[in-house]
């Protein structure tokens, strides 16, 4: 928009004798298209992309009207400067490091060689109108083509550090979208603001790209996941970027591919045989549990609905598995059919293969359609159904089968599941009150006796009696509640029964994510990950009692 803004102004200057004496029209056209570019991204929202194209034109003119002429890697300094002394909080934002990552590797693939190639001598130039018009067209293809493969090779890397995730369709996208936004969506929407019949031209436009897009991102394997890779792993994905794309010799481009490696396919830490790892999530007000033992995963409850198009599923634990490398959902067990426990179904079952799903919901219920739709196989929770995955016992406790006549609340109902490691378990329990805890105990008795307990109910008054804890008698109490609960939850009384006890807490506000493994016997508290990476601007409430 710049070139174009500032050939415009540059040829109407030439036109004028007197603003020709008056100012150079190079210096006239630099200028107006740093100025165009300016108003234009101002009118775009100045966003990063916009800030930081700004902050290289006008550090280019600049130098240009000193008459000095630097290297490019410091004019992309002066511009990361500029731009983060004008929004420091931009150094957060991963469009920051991929816009500057992007024009750098650009222009370190042999952008200024290609600027300051000798033009061919004029035996070699095309005589005829359409010869030369044919070999424009082509240069500016292969330029585009060029470009694109740069920047999605070069850029692949930082976006799976970013996102553990990489479009495998985006070259082809970018390929089309770019032009078509660039040369019709854009110029018709801004003369759409003097004759307003080309708005409804550049809205037809921009639907065709949208169908065309979207059937691109519906191919199968359209995006490419990866587990997050540690620290070394990522390093080496990034050398590996400027490897690939830097004009050396391909003697040294091919070891790209080995740096690549451990970010692409990172080592994953399981637990081994015998033992499993246990994953309260931070959803807010709601349960969301990973069970994961040493090659089978289990989901209990997927957190609340946050709105018509946001769930706990999509926001949260999507990406948390998909971070952590999990490929599939060996069940999904809803505790009962309240929204904070099943919001984020829907997405699981949509986006992951889901080998079984357990519930307490009744006939008809949309999520068991959904998962006879997707031909997922679906039982009803009863106490007494257990298993074994790699050495590790999982039974349920609740609900006894007859439950399900007599309940009149869907917490009454709640699929209780406890996870046992040798002598070590935890136990998972939905949201039953104070009768479905005094029915446990009877039947069961110091039998009940985990190591963890999710605490019932979010620690809402209804629960949490004191003869459950006494008999649950765990190590450690997760509270999993949002920040300031309208619902009150976890009632001060409550959490004071478990401190009485001499029970560890941890709460979802204070803690974050509440992570515990059944071999690690040094840290039988678990670890928070707000205790792992602290931000300034955390709830501050302690973590864990004594």
């Amino acid at each position: 928009f710049a070139w174009l803004a500032g050939a415009a102004i540059a040829a109407g200057w030439r036109r004028s004798r007197r603003a020709a004496l008056w100012w150079p029209a190079p210096a006239a056209g630099r200028w107006g298209g740093l100025a165009a570019a300016f108003a234009y991204a101002v009118f775009s929202g100045w966003g990063v992309p916009s800030q930081r194209t700004v902050a290289m034109l006008a550090c280019v003119t600049a130098l240009q009207a000193a008459g000095c002429r630097w290297p490019w890697p410091l004019a992309l300094l002066v511009a990361g400067v500029v731009v983060s002394a004008l929004d420091p909080w931009a150094l957060l934002q991963a469009g920051f490091w991929l816009s500057f990552m992007a024009v750098g590797l650009l222009m370190a693939s042999g952008g200024e060689r290609l600027a300051t190639t000798d033009a061919p001598a004029d035996s070699e130039k095309p005589r005829d109108v359409w010869q030369r018009g044919a070999a424009a067209l082509f240069s500016v293809v292969q330029g585009g083509v060029k470009t694109q493969l740069v920047a999605t090779i070069g850029l692949a890397p930082l976006t799976l550090v970013f996102f553990q995730q990489l479009s495998l369709v985006g070259l082809l996208a970018n390929l089309v979208a770019i032009p078509v936004i660039t040369l019709l969506i854009t110029p018709l929407a801004l003369l759409g603001a003097l004759v307003w019949p080309l708005w409804l031209a550049g809205a037809w436009v921009v639907s065709q790209l949208m169908v065309g897009l979207q059937v691109l991102a519906a191919w199968p394997s359209a995006v490419w996941w990866a587990p997050v890779a540690p620290w070394w792993g990522q390093a080496a994905g990034l050398a590996a970027a400027a490897l690939a794309v830097l004009p050396l010799p391909w003697r040294l481009r091919v070891l790209a591919l080995p740096l690549a490696l451990a970010l692409l396919l990172p080592p994953l830490a399981r637990p081994p045989p015998g033992q499993f790892e246990l994953l309260a999530a931070d959803v807010g007000q709601g349960t969301a549990v990973l069970v994961r033992t040493h090659a089978h995963l289990l989901v209990y409850d997927s957190g609340p609905q946050y709105a018509r198009d946001s769930d706990a599923g999509q926001r949260v634990l999507l990406p948390l598995l998909h971070a952590q490398g999990e490929q599939r959902i060996d069940r999904l067990m809803l505790s009962h059919r309240d929204n904070d426990h099943t919001g984020g179904a829907a997405a699981l079952l949509r986006s992951l293969p889901v080998a079984a799903l357990s519930s307490s919901l009744e006939d008809g219920h949309p999520l068991l359609q959904d998962a006879a739709h997707r031909a997922v196989p679906s039982t009803r929770c009863a106490a007494g159904q257990a298993w074994q995955w790699d050495g590790v016992d999982f039974e349920l406790l609740a609900p006894p089968a007859a439950a399900y006549q007599q309940a009149q609340r869907a917490n009454a109902v709640s699929c209780v599941l406890r996870v046992r490691a040798g002598p070590r378990s935890a136990l998972l329990t939905g949201d039953i009150e104070r009768a479905q805890e005094a029915a446990l105990v009877v039947e069961r008795g110091t039998a009940l006796a985990s190591n963890v307990l999710i605490v019932p109910h979010h620690g809402s008054k209804t629960s949490s009696t004191p003869g459950f804890i006494d008999a649950v008698a765990p190590q450690v109490a997760v509270f999993q509640a949002g920040y300031r609960s309208r619902f009150g939850h976890p009632a001060p009384e409550v959490v004071e029964r478990y401190v009485q006890r001499g029970i560890s807490i941890a709460t979802s506000p204070a803690c974050g994510a509440w992570q515990w493994r059944s071999d690690d016997t040094e840290r039988n508290s678990g670890s928070c990950e707000r205790e792992q990476a602290r931000r300034y601007w955390h709830h501050a409430a302690p973590v864990l009692l004594p």
